[in-house]
């Protein structure tokens, strides 16, 4: 397994490159497995990425975690909705400590349940939604630092 990091807007990525088998490729970023389709030249695909931990992978967006407002320290991430979809269950409240990797909340979207991790170590600083929200892509789900 290789590993790269990058740095996009600020934040770090550390990625872990796995088997390539075909045009699929096992790649983990930021300690979260995914399944990635590589695209030959010219052609595009809204369906590239794929989580591994997911029973039924379920397509997720492949772009980095916000870039915090800058008028919060720059240790504190936003948590946003990965894919529009109702908020089944908050795990965690203001003030939990959570960990890297660890659910801090679920999803409900197209029938599946799509579990939301937390980026980093840290604490939970505010939780910008209730539990049955409808949600879209990018919405604030909690602020963790």
């Amino acid at each position: 397994m290789t590993t790269y990091t990058f740095c996009i807007d600020d934040q770090t990525f550390s990625v872990e490159i796995g088997s390539v088998q075909g045009n699929l490729a096992q790649v983990t970023v930021n300690q979260i497995p995914y399944t990635v389709t590589i695209d030959t030249p010219g052609q595009v695909r809204s369906e590239a990425v794929t989580r591994i931990a997911d029973p039924m992978p379920t397509a997720v967006p492949a772009k980095p975690v916000p870039k915090p407002a800058a008028s919060k320290p720059t240790n504190w991430v936003k948590v946003t909705a990965p894919l529009p979809g109702k908020l089944l269950s908050l795990l965690v409240k203001a003030g939990d400590p959570v960990l890297a990797g660890q659910v801090v909340a679920v999803i409900e979207a197209m029938k599946m349940e799509n579990d939301i991790q937390s980026p980093l170590d840290g604490a939970v600083k505010e939780v910008g939604v209730a539990t049955g929200a409808d949600l879209a892509t990018g919405d604030l789900i909690m602020v963790i630092g």
